[in-house]
């Protein structure tokens, strides 16, 4: 404690310079910030908790009594000034923001601002989605890593299939061995099982189950206008009771209505696939050609679009089901050719170009 009287005088002058010091600094600090953030920062160096006038008042309790009170008061009169010469340094720097330049020509062109936009293949999904949830479905996801189990021994697929091979599909190093070996999803048909076992197990629930999956396959496959390696399906699956063929394909001439506007022409042929029995081929009419033949329909005039059919009693024993008593409809859809279709694409590849050029087209 500094009791002296001989240091009065001394300590009253070095704390009232150290003030004047102070303020000196401030206002030069003050004038010189030009954004609102600099003028935050000055704020902070003057008037925080570690700022020049909170170190002032923390070396007062250290004076004589006497001084205590006339120099709180002090630095408390020079906190205000600096809290009004912020406020007021504030208003300027805004007011000057609003100003237009002398130079400024008001005939000038705007710059339209860089807005983005969904993908094709996005926004034609979110078609699907409102079009199947208007008919009941739900919409199911599962990850793009899937194992040997999903993407084929729940799906019919005999030991020896070709499409287990690295040549079709893409196997992760060390992963596992049969049925736990994992892959990027080749197809999206295991989604299927996996949904109908999250109903049975987790939520107790029997069919009738309506419901759809969209996302992205993969497959070791050259690329040409109509095939990528990475591209996107989406699927769909009605298990009850009772569902007959012509009740399905009603369904996607309906969904094809609402995607494209317009009435398309669809045909059904037989196919073979592993998960389906009785399985078909549904194609639509080429709309980029408009039936006359061109390189993205191979000159033929229709476009192989979905396959499906009735799902596989072997698939449905492996869901959890009794295939005596259910039986169902199943299509999958290739998003990227339905794209295509709706905005007359000759190329898939297009599609992950990433070139706005294209891309910018779609807004």
């Amino acid at each position: 404690m500094i009791n002296s009287k001989a240091n009065f005088v001394f300590w009253r002058k070095q704390m009232k310079d150290k003030l004047d010091s102070i303020l000196n600094d401030g206002k030069a600090r003050i004038s010189a910030a030009a954004t609102i953030a600099a003028l935050q920062d000055v704020k902070a160096f003057l008037l925080g908790k570690q700022g020049a006038i909170t170190e002032v008042l923390k070396e007062i309790p250290k004076l004589d009594v006497s001084l205590r009170a006339e120099l709180g008061r002090a630095a408390n009169d020079l906190k205000t000034k600096f809290s009004d010469m912020i406020d007021s340094r504030r208003e300027e720097i805004a007011m000057k923001a609003a100003e237009i330049p002398a130079d400024f020509d008001l005939t000038l062109p705007g710059s339209m601002p860089c807005a983005g936009t969904l993908h094709p293949i996005t926004q034609m999904c979110y078609d699907l989605n409102d079009a199947f949830r208007s008919m009941g479905f739900e919409i199911f996801e599962e990850p793009d890593i899937t194992s040997e189990l999903y993407a084929f021994d729940n799906l019919n697929f005999p030991p020896d299939h070709p499409a287990r091979e690295s040549m079709d599909t893409y196997w992760l190093v060390d992963s596992g061995n049969d049925k736990s070996r994992l892959c990027l999803r080749p197809h999206l048909t295991g989604a299927s099982v996996r949904f109908m076992q999250e109903q049975i197990k987790t939520n107790k629930k029997e069919p009738p189950y309506r419901f759809v999956y969209p996302g992205r396959a993969y497959r070791n496959e050259a690329t040409d206008a109509k095939h990528e390696r990475a591209f996107f399906q989406y699927e769909a699956l009605i298990v009850d009771r009772e569902f007959t063929f012509s009740s399905g394909k009603i369904m996607i001439k309906s969904i094809l209505s609402k995607v494209f506007g317009q009435d398309v022409p669809v045909r059904m042929r037989v196919g073979f696939f592993p998960f389906v029995e009785p399985g078909f081929e549904i194609d639509m009419g080429c709309l980029v050609c408009g039936g006359s033949g061109c390189s993205v329909c191979k000159q033929v005039g229709w476009i192989e679009l979905m396959p499906g059919g009735t799902p596989h009693p072997n698939v449905l024993r492996a869901a959890g089901l009794d295939p005596d008593l259910y039986t169902g409809f199943y299509v999958n859809i290739g998003l990227d050719r339905l794209v295509m279709m709706r905005y007359g694409i000759d190329d898939i590849r297009l599609l992950r170009s990433a070139d706005l050029r294209f891309l910018n087209q779609f807004r």
